[in-house]
């Protein structure tokens, strides 16, 4: 068993894991803001206050599925130490920045799997892998993009039939109010999935350094510590992924951005409360295409939305990569 890590340390690396939280609240600002912000129902400084306070909130609303998921659920708990945790955390970082730094809307999430993966398995092989949550993490790279597309689709169609008597400016007028609330929806599905996942990364971190004699879980002060380290970096927005979600992909209506804002919602609501760990990016990606595509298949930029499919495919393996390289530079100075 690896000697614990005195106290300040382990504070400093519970603080690199509110870095990463911190840098996909920023990363992933545009997942929440960037429908309300292209149709200008707000501008960018006020819908940051919208979705950081709904970020910040969304605990109250959902379990810790998802938490415990990637605490227990992605790789074996026995392996993890402070170095995989740092490796990890370090990997998932270092993709954020660069997809940032780019304007690509990658996964947080998959960045963060991706890094528990590569670690875990410079540490001890293919065995220290949970193939069954690892597995479900996986398929939800397609099914999520998907269920958003979907619901993103329906809900177009059910809109237009329900206005198809009102005029062009009403449905406008109705929708840019609408739009305060699907943009509040997926605010709390974003936080309530994404803070989530570092929550189990500092839970499973304390486990391992012998904290939770009485088992694994998540304390109170690191739900609230994730929370609001999420709807801080939210503050500070993303705007170049803002720009590429909102317009790159299709132009929006207020009444398509309720549309795609809402079909994401339920699906992360639907991912929150199984404890899947999805990717907030890929949803609301989807539903955007979705809205798109039930305009007309030509209103989409599909070469954009094909280059955004290819970060997604990129993501884990980059992820991994760096975070393996990361703990076999810690065992070389260790």
């Amino acid at each position: 068993m690896d000697a614990p890590l005195i106290f300040p340390l382990l504070v400093a690396l519970i603080g690199v894991a509110l870095l990463f939280d911190f840098l996909n609240g920023l990363h992933d600002a545009a997942n929440s803001i960037a429908t309300i912000v292209s149709t200008r129902v707000l501008p960018p400084s006020y819908a940051v206050f919208w979705a950081a306070f709904f970020n910040f909130i969304a605990f109250l609303f959902f379990g810790l599925h998802v938490a415990e998921t990637v605490g227990k659920g992605i790789i074996e708990p026995s392996i993890v130490n402070s170095g995989v945790i740092f490796a990890a955390l370090v990997g998932a970082i270092a993709w954020n920045v660069i997809t940032w730094v780019l304007g690509i809307p990658s996964s947080s999430s998959h960045a963060l799997i991706g890094g528990l993966i590569g670690a875990g398995v410079a540490r001890a092989g293919l065995d220290a892998v949970v193939w069954s949550g690892f597995l479900k993490t996986a398929a939800a790279i397609v099914v999520s993009p998907l269920v958003g597309f979907v619901l993103a689709l329906v809900l177009v169609a059910a809109v237009s039939w329900l206005f198809v008597r009102s005029s062009p400016f009403a449905v406008d007028r109705t929708f840019r109010v609408m739009q305060f609330f699907s943009a509040a929806l997926y605010s709390l599905g974003h936080g309530g999935n994404d803070a989530q996942k570092t929550m189990g990364i500092i839970a499973v971190l304390l486990f391992s350094q012998g904290y939770m004699p009485e088992g694994f879980h998540v304390p109170l002060w690191v739900v609230l510590s994730c929370q609001a380290a999420m709807a801080f970096g939210t503050l500070f927005g993303g705007w170049r992924i803002v720009h590429t979600m909102g317009s790159k992909i299709t132009r929006l209506t207020p009444m398509q951005g309720f549309c795609a804002e809402t079909g994401g919602a339920l699906t992360l609501f639907m991912a929150t409360g199984l404890g899947v760990p999805v990717s907030t990016t890929h949803t609301i990606t989807g539903a955007i295409v979705g809205v798109g595509a039930a305009r007309r298949v030509s209103a989409v930029r599909w070469g954009v939305a094909g280059n955004i499919v290819i970060a997604w495919g990129v993501t884990m393996p980059a992820s991994a990569a760096i975070a393996a390289a990361t703990l076999e530079l810690l065992k070389l100075f260790g």
